[in-house]
């Protein structure tokens, strides 16, 4: 990519981020300029929102909380982060002996227990 009578070519690139601190997700679009300067050496530049800033790749930073723990996806995955969780599955029963009983820790002790006399 060239800077082209003063036109800057630009590539679009799109990122979806959660935290991993808060649970905040978000997306970003980025423009991304290549540019060379003045010795030759390429360089690139990312712009969101009308201002430069630093890649998104680096070390994002939460908007939220500012936590620093932030995972990277591709665009669109937001949605599917922020899913609340899945239902914990329920307890298992107790093992159910003859017509229904269910044993217990104290059913099992109850041959070893000593009798009163």
């Amino acid at each position: 990519m060239s800077e082209v009578a003063g036109q800057i070519a630009a590539v679009h690139e799109s990122y979806a981020f959660a935290c991993m601190r808060c649970g905040h997700g978000w997306e970003q679009s980025y423009a991304i300029e290549h540019h060379t300067d003045t010795e030759g050496h390429e360089c690139v530049r990312y712009v969101a929102q009308g201002a430069v800033v630093p890649s998104p790749l680096s070390r994002p930073v939460c908007e939220n909380c500012d936590g620093h723990v932030v995972r990277i996806m591709r665009a669109g995955q937001v949605a599917s982060v922020r899913r609340p969780p899945p239902e914990p599955a329920p307890a298992p029963e107790a093992a159910a002996g003859p017509e229904g009983h269910h044993w217990h820790l104290s059913d099992l002790l109850h041959p070893f227990q000593r009798r009163a006399s």
